[in-house]
């Protein structure tokens, strides 16, 4: 027991005796946060991810880290690795591997968004400087940065629950193989078995905490790969909170897919997109795989091989446009990929607010240089908002609800700040209604401190998946 912990438990003691509650717990706070945290929520999205540390007291923190613009508590999701010597293998993640991607230093091949293959049978392994590299080894390679700090510190707690999407991101997604290369990932760093739980039950636990009475909730986890959504009845029994999960659902679009909308319309046709090139006598259209690489911006790396950088100068030389495809040359060669996005969601964000807004990217000799009005863009992602109004109207409907029965709504992600989005919302619930929650932490805050539940035995029964 620490030196001055039983001075300050006895005085807790007396304050409970007394009948001063408040002090009580106040001063039992004092002792019990000082032996660290109990519990470990991880939320490993497909953009970023968060780690949040909840102690007995139920105070729950959010790990940070340094990065190039200041301490963050979002750890990027993403790989760099490159070769230091024959047969030896170095990486980074989140922040550093960001680092190295806006300032790249040697050859190196940088790896993103590595959750939405989680459910491909298609990915089987990838080489990378001539090693094997399976799925659940880059992911297991990412948690160990991710939560590294933790293992240097000896601070990572017993207690872990990770979260895990409704619907796994892709065409046809293989549930089970997902959760097979996730459990094998965690596992690699010490974390076996895993207790994996629904993304938004974690957003729902952390809008819960402070319910003093019973409501049906519908909670909507927007990330970058998926929208999720969870209908759950929470009580109040003997004091306690109780939480009975109604209905779980989802689909594979989210703040990744719009991002790519702003670049198929806005930046691609400026870098060469439906221009054509001549073939002997024929005039034919560019072809469709240059510009499939900007689905995700790090794909424009596969773009950069020698076969690949011949082929697009060849089409230059031919090209009736040949000045965009020399820009297309000099995004490729120089990396310029990460800026480049950075940009398009800065524009995404502002739409948030503004009826249009200014794309200007100008690096290396490239400028793209557009207005984005918010009535193109969300022309643009009609179809996909559909989708996730659609899946959200189908939980309802497996919950046996109708929208007037749900008593309040808890969004959570960046993408709940689109206004096509939330007009989903306005258009079937009352104002009053709609909660925001904080884009990036309330599921790690969630899981972390419902695993702190399950140690200190605050609650009763409990959302599990």
């Amino acid at each position: 027991m620490a030196k001055d912990e039983k001075p300050v438990r006895t005085r807790a003691a007396r304050a409970l005796f007394c009948g001063k509650l408040r002090e009580a717990v106040t001063l039992a706070n004092e002792t019990t946060r000082d032996r660290g945290p109990i519990a470990l929520g991880i939320d490993f999205g497909t953009t970023n991810s968060v780690v949040a540390l909840a102690h007995a007291d139920r105070h729950v923190e959010s790990l940070t880290w340094p990065s190039l613009w200041g301490t963050t508590d979002v750890f990027r999701t993403a790989l760099v690795l490159w070769s230091e010597a024959p047969r030896k293998l170095a990486y980074a993640a989140g922040p550093e591997a960001i680092a190295r991607a806006i300032e790249p230093q040697g050859e190196q091949r940088f790896i993103q968004s590595i959750k939405t293959h989680l459910a491909s049978r298609l990915f089987t392994e990838t080489r990378i400087y001539g090693e094997r590299f399976t799925l659940d080894r880059l992911v297991g390679l990412f948690l160990a940065r991710l939560l590294g700090s933790l293992e240097g510190a000896g601070q990572r707690p017993g207690a872990v629950i990770a979260g895990r999407p409704v619907v796994f991101a892709g065409s046809s997604p293989d549930e089970a193989l997902a959760l097979a290369r996730l459990e094998a990932a965690y596992a690699a760093v010490g974390i076996a078995p895993v207790e994996l739980a629904y993304e938004p039950l974690g957003a729902a636990y952390w809008y819960a905490r402070t319910l003093d009475r019973p409501e049906t909730v519908l909670i909507a986890d927007f990330g970058g790969g998926t929208s999720d959504f969870s209908i759950l009845r929470f009580t109040r029994e003997a004091g306690r909170s109780a939480a009975q999960p109604l209905a779980h659902g989802g689909v594979g679009i989210a703040g990744d897919t719009f991002d790519y909308r702003i670049v198929d319309h806005v930046i691609s046709p400026r870098l060469g997109k439906g221009t054509l090139y001549r073939s002997f006598d024929k005039r034919l259209p560019i072809p469709a795989f240059v510009h499939a690489a900007f689905a995700q911006w790090h794909q424009l790396s596969w773009l950069k091989s020698a076969q690949t950088s011949a082929e697009l100068r060849a089409l230059a030389a031919s090209a009736e446009a040949p000045e965009q495809l020399e820009d297309l040359i000099t995004l490729v060669e120089q990396d310029l990929g990460f800026e480049l996005y950075q940009v398009v969601g800065g524009v995404k964000a502002k739409l948030s607010s503004a009826t249009e807004a200014k794309l200007l990217f100008s690096r290396c000799g490239v400028t793209i240089d557009a207005t984005v009005r918010r009535d193109e863009f969300e022309t643009w992602i009609a179809e996909d908002v559909a989708r996730i109004g659609a899946a959200m109207d189908a939980t309802i409907g497996e919950a046996g609800l109708r929208a007037r029965e749900i008593d309040a709504v808890f969004l959570t992600g960046g993408t709940s700040y689109v206004p096509a989005v939330r007009a989903l919302f306005a258009d079937r619930f009352d104002a009053a209604r709609i909660h925001i929650g904080d884009a990036f932490q309330s599921v790690a805050s969630g899981l972390a401190l419902m695993a702190a539940d399950r140690v200190i035995g605050a609650c009763g029964s409990r959302p599990s998946t």
